[in-house]
């Protein structure tokens, strides 16, 4: 039986690890369109990026440098990149016993050099830093599956993975819901998810809006799709909910997660677009309840953070972050 400070340590690292790559890949695209679409409106891209990843936008005039720096760079931002590897670490760090020394030397190496490659970004440009973000995310993963028992901490790690994926997938499909049907800023979505190349040879044609919300919220193969992830988490949560009931009794996420799970499931196509926003909010809403419910019945504790719309919640201790 896993200690519950352990478990709760690494179903944060698992979402802390996987917030930052996401963030970093959202972040990447943005910055991209802003330095080489002249016509954008770069104060109101910057304030709308900085709301979907639920940072108060402040006071402008924004432009991408100061986007970077709030979203990647700033050390006393809660929830910016280098802010939640920090978070990461640190749980990774009281929770050594159970996580294999190639994760605890990915995740500290990895923090330990981001002041080198700041420095290197802020030289050659955002996508550097960022691009090593998704590189040094991906290397963890690789490790976990590699290293990691599969066991309940392993359970664990994933569903705070999974949980966290849904989430952002949910907020950048938000971020495109007020675009028109034919505009390129779709195909965005998909590089920022790394999806573009395996939607081009799913659908063998040009990219539209409706045929990219239904590869990101229902394809049954793409890593990344919200379906996808949401029967990542429900597996995982049932493997760690071992109460045997002749009837079917399950705990509250669970019930969450394979509610949310069966209404994508059985979902006509073409209904999404009709209320894509509405959608990804309940979808939003669930992953906080499922974070909340998990944290009281496995960690025995008040979750110690929740994400917002309007970016990070206090705990209970009046912490934005642990």
């Amino acid at each position: 039986m896993m200690l519950a400070r352990n478990a709760d340590s690494l179903f944060w690292i698992g979402r802390y690890v996987e917030r930052a790559d996401d963030m970093a890949r959202i972040l990447d695209v943005s910055v991209q369109q802003l330095l080489e679409d002249p016509t954008v409106d770069t104060d109101h891209m910057v304030t709308h990026v900085l709301t979907v990843l639920g940072f108060e936008p402040g006071e402008g005039p924004h432009s991408v440098w100061s986007l970077a720096d709030r979203v990647a760079y700033d050390r006393s931002a809660p929830g910016s990149i280098v802010d939640l590897l920090r978070a990461a670490r640190e749980n990774a760090r009281g929770a050594r016993e159970v996580i294999s020394s190639e994760m605890w030397e990915c995740l500290n190496a990895t923090y330990m050099g981001l002041n080198e490659a700041e420095s290197r970004a802020r030289r050659l440009g955002p996508h550097d830093f960022l691009n090593h973000i998704k590189g040094r995310a991906a290397m963890f993963a690789g490790f976990a599956d590699a290293t990691l028992s599969h066991d309940d901490g392993y359970s664990y790690l994933l569903l705070g993975r999974s949980i966290e994926r849904i989430d952002m997938t949910a907020r950048l499909l938000l971020s495109r819901t007020t675009d028109d049907a034919g505009s390129p800023s779709w195909m965005s979505v998909l590089m920022a998810a790394g999806g573009q190349d395996t939607y081009i040879r799913a659908y063998r044609g040009a990219v539209e809006a409706e045929k990219v919300v239904e590869f990101m919220m229902i394809d049954r193969l793409f890593p990344r799709s919200i379906f996808h992830t949401l029967r990542v988490a429900e597996q995982n949560l049932a493997e760690l909910d071992k109460r045997p009931d002749r009837v079917g009794a399950q705990s509250e996420a669970l019930l969450l997660l394979g509610r949310a799970r069966s209404e994508l499931e059985f979902i006509d196509p073409r209904k999404l677009m009709r209320d894509l926003p509405g959608y990804l909010l309940h979808i939003q809403k669930t992953c906080r309840a499922v974070s909340e419910s998990v944290a009281e019945e496995h960690f025995h504790v008040a979750p110690y953070v929740s994400w917002t719309d309007t970016g990070l919640a206090t705990g209970p201790d009046g912490e934005a972050a642990r």
